[in-house]
């Protein structure tokens, strides 16, 4: 009996450590872990206590500009007053109902197209033939009984996801397109696709809305002239498919050669071969940075401002130049900015990280 009794404890499983006492070492486990701790834990509990004296107990809620000047909190007003103009900017007031419309659509797409299961030619028909022309009709208007509403007064929220979403989702096949020709073996096509690319990323995007909007329409013919958003919407996927170029071109160089030599093996073509082998592969490994992209992009509309276009940080900009509320809401204006652009930033990280676990289950 003594000797089962030993045999049982030596293969009895042991059991790992409780959470509870891994975070407790992770945490204080040495007295310097302790301290910073303490010191973290000290510091958040203070700036937490002037955040909420500075937004809730000493805010203002309601009243005039000269009610914020004499409060020592938050101007609440401020935001009720100007929230309309922060997000859709010099849009006709009586016709804002169609850019929220729009953008209501457009959120609501989005979240349908983020589940990899329904991607494919149905969904893309959708974005193509249906959403895409009723969000324009909608902003646009000249049909269905809506006044027209020209490109110089869309402004605020909907611009900005406009000029990012359009932009990023025409500049990702072309910059698909710019990597596999990088990548060729024919030269022409090569040095083509090599130097646009590096031309391209050598200047700053600012630049190129410059050259769009003073350059470009000294080559046009007289009488000719393109719309200033179309402009900025043309410069934004030229910058940023000669990023995703090269992006895509490094997954592309992690795959190995024995991929694209068995699909050959196999009697595929090469557009077939990279469609059905290689770029699947490729595009897996090089989800992160192209989210980060993508949101440092979207971060970038601001940029537009420089060929008179008024995006979300531009319309809270001007919102805080009024002179009734000049000097009063400056900090209020720039921290609602913040937490718009944080939380669209943030959800797409969320985004990226769930299509990281997505495809590694499934094609592991």
């Amino acid at each position: 009996m003594a000797d089962l009794d030993l045999r049982l404890t030596e293969f009895t499983p042991q059991l790992p450590p409780k959470r509870q006492t891994q975070w407790m070492r992770t945490w204080f486990g040495t007295p310097g872990n302790t301290m910073i701790t303490l010191a973290c834990a000290g510091a958040l509990l203070m700036l937490g206590r002037l955040a909420i004296d500075w937004l809730l107990v000493n805010a203002t809620f309601a009243g005039t500009p000269a009610d914020c000047k004499s409060g020592s909190g938050a101007c609440w007003p401020f935001l009720a007053t100007k929230l309309r103009y922060m997000l859709f900017g010099f849009y006709p007031y009586e016709e804002q109902w169609r850019p929220l419309l729009a953008q209501i659509l457009f959120m609501a797409g989005a979240l349908v197209s983020m589940l990899p299961w329904l991607w494919g030619r149905t969904l893309l028909g959708a974005w193509c033939l249906v959403l895409m022309p009723t969000l324009y009709i909608l902003m646009a208007g000249g049909a269905f009984g809506l006044p027209p509403v020209p490109t110089s007064q869309w402004g605020g929220l909907p611009l900005s996801f406009l000029l990012s979403f359009v932009g990023l989702a025409c500049a990702l096949p072309l910059g698909i397109l710019l990597a596999l020709s990088r990548i060729s073996d024919l030269p022409v096509i090569r040095i083509l696709a090599v130097g646009f690319i590096e031309i391209v990323r050598g200047v700053p995007l600012i630049s190129i809305l410059f050259m769009a909007t003073v350059m470009l329409p000294l080559f046009m013919p007289e009488g000719v002239t393109i719309d200033k958003l179309l402009r900025a919407q043309v410069a934004i996927i030229i910058f940023a498919a000669a990023y995703i170029a090269e992006i895509v071109r490094g997954g592309l160089q992690d795959i190995p050669r024995g991929q694209s030599e068995a699909g050959s093996a196999l009697g595929l073509h090469y557009w077939l071969v990279m469609y059905k082998i290689v770029l699947p592969q490729a595009m897996k490994k090089v989800i992160p940075p192209l989210v980060s992209l993508f949101i440092g992009f979207f971060q970038d509309t601001t940029l537009v401002t420089i060929v008179g276009l008024l995006d979300f940080l531009d319309t809270v900009r001007s919102a805080m130049r009024d002179p009734a509320w000049q000097g009063i809401a400056v900090l209020e204006g720039y921290l609602f900015a913040a937490a718009v652009y944080f939380t669209f930033s943030a959800l797409m990280g969320s985004y990226s990280r769930f299509l990281e676990r997505y495809f590694k289950t499934t094609h592991d």
